[in-house]
């Protein structure tokens, strides 16, 4: 039988990892953000010690499907299974309104073997949350009804400021030391949620400010033709999708600090682990190698218009895009240099990790919290 209860305002989001990888999270203290009301799922909880408990996130995006488990350590936890998928949940979703039958398939064929895993590692207690598709489509909550009925899985549609929360949660430990403003930004399928925050220690970060716009790769490449034959006609496309974008962020823009000394920037998508990437020329993508990379904004900046600028063909050739990326990453690239006309910082951070780091470390805190 499930159970569900209520996540805690002070959950921590500490690093994330590839499975036997141990994760140590920062401070936990300080927590600024109100609490959710996300449901929480609870499977054997009395059958294990606490300290062999296994915990699971699930993170359903309008382009992935992210699961990630995991047993406590003495300061952090060490996973132990992971899955991610491209399921494009928010492919036709800016036309129709609806998720596409063949999405929900998609999604649904995903989640079965998050459900398959959740099973086999023994998983206690589990957190699934659903973003931008979810939130968007009319049939967001029967979708969301057909899940649990076939995989048992029980998704919570999260609202934007609480996809916001758990990003920075995930991540914000790489940011770069230092006592500027930091802003933090998720690139996602159907949104990319962009917060201020004030960093100037070891513990997290406080919310200072944060929107969250309408467009991610999915929503933007569906807004606009882009891969004409004509490099010219590419680039006037690129220019208009970052206008598009450019306006979504105006009304945090105008409210960010001027001429601020030391500011900071750190990123979590996988536009950004992808352009860095390219950035390194790796042959293939080396999570070790991207996550809590450094790389100048320039470079960055480059990496976008080149691409801009390359056919589709070429872009699959690419081996860190290849086919699976190759049609969205133009619009990561838009919203990327966005971000940079707005937050013009020298050094880009790079995270492989989110939103399910953040849940994992919130459940395993309120379940050695003592009753």
């Amino acid at each position: 039988m499930v159970q569900h209860s209520r996540p805690s305002p002070h959950d921590l989001g500490p690093s994330g990892a590839m499975p036997g990888q141990h994760v140590r999270p920062a401070s936990s203290q300080g927590a600024q953000t109100a609490a959710s009301s996300a449901p929480v799922q609870r499977g054997l909880s009395g059958s294990f010690p606490r300290g062999r408990r296994a915990y699971a996130a699930i993170d359903l995006g309008t382009n992935n499907c992210r699961l990630l488990i995991a047993k406590p350590s003495a300061d952090g936890f060490i996973v132990v299974d992971a899955f991610s998928r491209i399921v494009r949940l928010g492919e036709g979703l800016a036309a129709t309104g609806r998720i596409s039958d063949e999405a929900i398939d998609r999604a649904i064929a995903a989640l079965g073997i998050c459900a398959d895993k959740l099973r086999r590692r023994h998983v206690t207690l589990a957190r699934s949350v659903a973003t931008e598709a979810c939130r968007r489509a009319s049939n967001g909550g029967a979708f969301i009804d057909r899940v649990y009925r076939e995989t048992g899985i029980a998704l919570d549609i999260i609202t934007a400021q609480e996809e916001a929360r758990l990003a920075v949660l995930g991540c914000h430990a790489l940011l770069e030391p230092g006592d500027g403003p930091a802003l933090i930004f998720d690139i996602g399928g159907g949104s990319t949620e962009l917060v201020l925050v004030d960093a100037n220690g070891s513990g997290t970060p406080h919310i200072v400010d944060w929107v969250s716009a309408p467009w991610g790769v999915v929503s933007l490449t569906e807004s606009e033709a882009f891969d004409h034959g004509d490099p010219a006609e590419r680039l006037a496309a690129y220019g208009r999708m970052r206008a598009r974008v450019a306006d979504a962020f105006s009304p945090l823009a105008r409210r960010l600090p001027r001429n601020a000394a030391n500011i900071r920037l750190l990123g979590t998508s996988g536009t950004v682990t992808t352009l860095a990437s390219v950035h390194l020329d790796l042959p293939r993508y080396d999570r070790q190698a991207i996550d809590g990379l450094i790389v100048p904004s320039e470079s960055m900046r480059s990496i976008s218009t080149r691409l801009a600028a390359l056919s589709l063909a070429d872009r699959q050739k690419l081996p860190c895009i290849g086919t699976e990326r190759a049609d969205l990453v133009v619009a990561g690239c838009a919203i990327l240099e966005s971000i940079l006309d707005i937050w013009p910082a020298q050094r880009l951070g790079v995270a492989d990790r989110g939103i399910r780091e953040g849940i994992l470390r919130g459940l395993m805190d309120r379940d050695r919290a003592p009753s």
